[in-house]
């Protein structure tokens, strides 16, 4: 009389690499009752109830995006369905920033936390009114819409999902009420000791009165003093003023002071992303830490389910008409096509944000013990298209698409409707 098999699943002969366990080889992974149970080369086949042939295919940590909007319906146009974000594009974390507020945290826990597939957490809203619509409100945003006890009392409460606070420094804001929001989400990342990001690029438009006398190159060195080290720069390469690009195309000086007294940078890639610009702070030596997709209902379409009928299929007033695909693992290639390696990116969507998250035990590795998050992807050679916002294009030599992904040892197809196509040369 035999035991029987002693894993679930065994993913076999695949390219893994795991930054925060020094392991870049083939290898084998195995998972037991939804938690990874060996890494290690020549596992046993008949050591496992099923094997996975991933040969010729990448082993990563489960992916995280540091950048979503996905809290539905709540925040309308703007939030996407979490699991079509998730783990049908191949992540298995997701953190949203922004959308939810100290008022609206529990129905983002009860309604998309505990109902996704996917782990939803959330950097909670400097403002009482969340991510609601995006930035078509901007008069929602004031330092009047700010309660910096009340974010407090939520994100010290909520510190399972709460990891970070989110706010925005761009020159609609200043020019309608300076640096006072900014002073008072400062505030509530230090009470809450909990990271800040922060928005750089132009969001809202400006007020008929213009700019009131601010001058968008000065944003970030009035901004990057307020910070502490663990505090995320986000949007690095955005096409709009206000980002780490000034007019005159050159890198802002404070950026580097910045990077070296421990602050990081996130791509939030998404609609904000120019391809011109990233060359230029790339040239300068701005490697981000981390690689968000920002993905929401603006930048990203949805089609339309089976059946739908013709004349409302995508119509001109439907809210997602004529934009594009996107995925997390896209954004990777986008950064690949800029000259970054494979070995470089990866960490930007696996131990760099388990770090940033304080979840380096939880998430972000394939270590013996912890929940079976693991992507699979397959790597195209060829030459393909990538275009961004500003009709940019650039050639990648490499791309990668999701396969699947498990998480907590469960199995997930790569099957969202966002997912984009290869598009050759």
């Amino acid at each position: 009389m035999t035991d029987g098999p002693h894993y679930d699943h065994i993913l076999r002969g695949g390219r893994v690499i795991c930054p925060a366990s020094n392991i870049d080889g083939i290898m084998d992974v195995a998972v037991k009752a939804g938690r990874i149970a060996a890494v290690q080369t020549d596992i046993l086949p008949s050591a496992a109830r099923e094997v996975v042939d991933v040969s010729g295919k990448l082993v990563l940590p489960g992916l995280i995006d540091t950048h979503g909007h996905v809290y539905q319906y709540v925040t309308g146009r703007f939030g996407m369905a979490p699991d079509m974000v998730g783990v049908q594009s191949g992540v298995t974390t997701l953190v949203d920033q922004g959308g939810p507020s100290c008022m609206t945290l529990p129905g983002f826990r009860h309604f998309i936390a505990e109902k996704a597939e996917s782990r939803c957490l959330a950097f909670l809203s400097a403002y009482l009114v969340g991510g609601l619509e995006g930035h078509f409100y901007p008069d929602l945003y004031s330092p009047d819409g700010v309660d910096i006890d009340a974010t407090v009392r939520s994100a010290v409460a909520n510190r399972d999902l709460v990891r970070g606070i989110k706010a925005h420094a761009e020159i609609g804001g200043f020019a309608r009420w300076g640096i006072r929001v900014l002073e008072m989400a400062a505030e509530i990342g230090k009470q809450s000791d909990l990271p800040v990001y922060v928005h750089f690029g132009q969001l809202w438009g400006l007020p008929e009165s213009g700019t009131n006398g601010e001058d968008v190159d000065t944003i970030l060195e009035r901004v990057i003093p307020l910070l502490r080290p663990g505090d995320i720069l986000a949007h690095p390469f955005t096409r709009h003023p206000g980002g780490f690009v000034n007019r005159e195309g050159e890198v802002h000086p404070v950026i580097q002071a910045a990077l070296d007294r421990g602050l990081k940078v996130d791509v939030g890639h998404g609609s904000h992303f120019s391809y011109r610009l990233a060359k230029n702070a790339l040239a300068a030596g701005i490697v981000p830490t981390t690689l968000g997709a920002d993905i929401h209902g603006y930048n990203t379409h949805v089609p339309a389910p089976a059946g739908t009928p013709a004349e409302h299929a995508d119509d001109e007033n439907h809210p997602f008409a004529g934009q594009a695909k996107f995925s997390l693992v896209q954004a990777m290639s986008s950064m690949m096509a800029l000259g970054l390696t494979l070995e470089q990116v990866v960490p930007m969507v696996t131990s760099c944000p388990a770090e940033m998250l304080g979840l380096t035990d939880t998430i972000g590795a394939l270590r013996p013990g912890m929940e079976a998050d693991v992507t699979v992807l397959t790597e195209l050679s060829g030459r393909f298209v990538l275009r961004d916002n500003e009709h940019t294009e650039v050639i990648a030599e490499r791309l990668l698409q999701p396969v699947f992904c498990l998480r907590a040892g469960r199995r997930h197809e790569a099957v969202a409707p966002i997912l984009p196509q290869a598009i050759a040369a």
